[in-house]
Parts: structure tokens; sequence; C-alpha cells
């Protein structure tokens, strides 16, 4: 089967950073099904992954965690799926990715593709909808009849915002605060239904009085927390909570103290990574996006198509989404 795959963590100017392969096909077993991967969308996963993870000497390494597909075959334990449904996934970090043309996935983690959307735009959402959907209702335990909250999620034009803001906006009752640095970001945000927009160039805190705002119950950090640690603490509720998903190389939360904020890690491969009692969790939240989708209440988050999936595409997409300038997702689609 085809595939893209690479030997060596290296920059993604150099042609060798993802390479066309060929790789055998597996077979699928327990609560594995075999899908065959129609599209897939590029996070920033996986440039981290790329540059990071070691790779045994002579091995390839095949990564990606978004995709969207058709079942078939299924392992002797599967009860979720049979062959020839189509399926959308995020995937296991541990585990051999999306970048190819069959990949094995635990029925556990995979839910059924919205049946109003193309696979294009089917394999932007299961990343960024489950570390959304987590964030909110699983870590920051967000309640969606509360009517007097609100909550700031800063950099929330890319992939992961765009759906948190939607999932706030149809789903809870909360007052939504965005940052973003660009006019086209801050209009995408407006498209979204967000209630106010301030711009992460300036202090947080600053925004917040230019703009007449209150302080928010809940902040959600995406990037950068750590240029925005000590404006967080200026512009959140005394026993609010914060979460964040990024990788800061220190994370001095002592200021926090004073208010008693809560702090909240959000890693969508938490679950698989454990095998973790409520690992079907992720299942049962992609069937809730994929009818939400369906009934019109939340969209896909497509920014733009980059075409086929192969080598040339992908480190394309990669590059892109290392200058921290992508709006939305980025998909490729067939081979």
């Amino acid at each position: 089967m085809k595939a893209i795959g690479y030997q060596n963590n290296l920059p993604i100017e150099n042609v060798q950073a993802l390479q066309d392969i060929e790789l055998q096909q597996p077979i699928a077993q327990g609560h594995d099904i075999l899908v065959e991967v129609k599209a897939i969308s590029v996070n920033p996963a996986d440039y981290k992954v790329r540059l990071g993870m070691p790779i045994p000497d002579g091995e390839w390494k095949v990564i990606g965690w978004d995709a969207a597909g058709v079942v078939k075959s299924v392992g002797d334990d599967v009860t979720l799926f049979q062959p020839g449904d189509q399926v959308f996934y995020a995937g296991d970090i541990t585990r051999s990715g999306s970048n190819a043309e069959m990949q094995l996935v635990d029925e556990r983690i995979v839910g059924k593709m919205p049946q109003s959307l193309s696979y294009g735009e089917a394999a932007a959402l299961p990343l960024t909808s489950l570390t959304a959907w987590e964030m909110l209702f699983d870590r920051l335990d967000v309640s969606k009849q509360d009517k007097e909250k609100s909550i700031l999620v800063i950099g929330a034009a890319g992939g992961v915002g765009s759906i948190m803001v939607q999932l706030l906006k149809k789903l809870t009752n909360l007052t939504i605060i965005a940052s973003a640095s660009r006019p086209e970001t801050t209009a995408w945000l407006k498209e979204l239904g967000v209630d106010h927009v301030i711009n992460h160039r300036n202090k947080l805190s600053d925004e917040f009085t230019e703009q007449n705002l209150s302080l928010v119950d809940y902040v959600v950090g995406l990037n950068n927390t750590e240029s925005h640690l000590v404006e967080i603490e200026k512009v959140v509720k005394p026993q609010g909570k914060f979460g964040l998903i990024d990788d800061p190389e220190a994370l001095d939360i002592v200021p926090f103290k004073t208010k008693a904020v809560s702090v909240h890690w959000e890693l969508m491969f938490t679950r698989s990574l454990f095998q973790t009692p409520d690992m079907q969790s992720q299942h049962d939240i992609l069937n809730e996006i994929s009818t939400l989708i369906d009934n019109g209440l939340v969209k896909t988050t497509v920014g733009e198509n980059l075409g086929q999936i192969n080598a040339q595409n992908l480190r394309k997409a990669h590059q892109f989404l290392e200058t921290g300038k992508a709006k939305g997702k980025i998909v490729l689609e067939g081979f």
C-alpha cells in the first residue's frame, strides 16, 4: 500500500523529511478496524512528532491523526462497525498513522462520519473536535445550562479554536471572548459566532479594559501559553478555571494561587495512550459531533484543501502549519 513516511527527524525543507513509500497492508484483529483512508487533515501534532519522536534505525515512521474513510474489514472483537461503514477518527499517537492508504484503528476511538460532508470535510474534524469537547466538558466541566458565565479562548482561529467556539455557541449559554491578531482571523471568529474578539498581540488585560469586558470564569490557552500566563491571571475570576493544550517549556502557576485558579491539561491522546476505562467516550463524542454537523448546528473547519495525499503536498502542509498562521484546517484527499 502507498504511504508517506520518514526515517529521520528533519526540517521540512529537506525532501527526506516526508517521503512516498510502499508498505505491507495490515490485518485487523481484536478491537481494530481496517480503514481505507479517503482523506486526512494535518495538525500541529504532526510536525511536532515528525521533528521530535525518535525512530529505530532503518524503520519507517508513518504519522497522521485525522482521517475519514471506509471500513474494509474488522477484528473478531469489533461490535461498533462493519465493512462498508464510513468513519472518521483522530487515531492513537502510539500507532502507525493516517498518512497511508490503509490504517488500523481501535473501534472505540472511531465515529460514524457525518453523512452531509465529503471525506475531506469530515477529515478536518476529529482531533480538533475531541480536543475541544474534552477540554470544555471533561476538563473544565463547563455547564451547558449556566447563563451567567463567560470564557476566553486564546488563539481561537486555528483548528481547535474554530470548533471550540462553535460548540460553545451551540451547546452552552456562555459569553464567548476569543482572541485573534489578523483581520481575516477576526472576521472568521465573528462568522463563527463569538461575542467579542480581542487582539492577543496586545496585553489581554488592556484589551479587556478597552472593550469594557468583565473577568471570565474560564480561560483556554491554545497556543503561546507562556507569553500570556501573566495576563491570564489578570483576566480570570477568583476561583476560575484555566485549561491549556500547548507545550510551554515552563509553566509557573504560582501566581494563580491567590485567586485559587485551577489548572487543567487536555491531551486528546490520553484515553487511547493509557487504554482508560472510558476510552469509548471518544466514539460517543465523535458520534455527537457527527449529529451536530448533520443537523446544521456545527460546520466543518476546512481552511484549505492541498489536493492529493502525497509527500510533496504533506510537506507543504507541514511547512504552512509551522508558520503558526493557519486559519481552520488543512486537508488532503485521495491517493
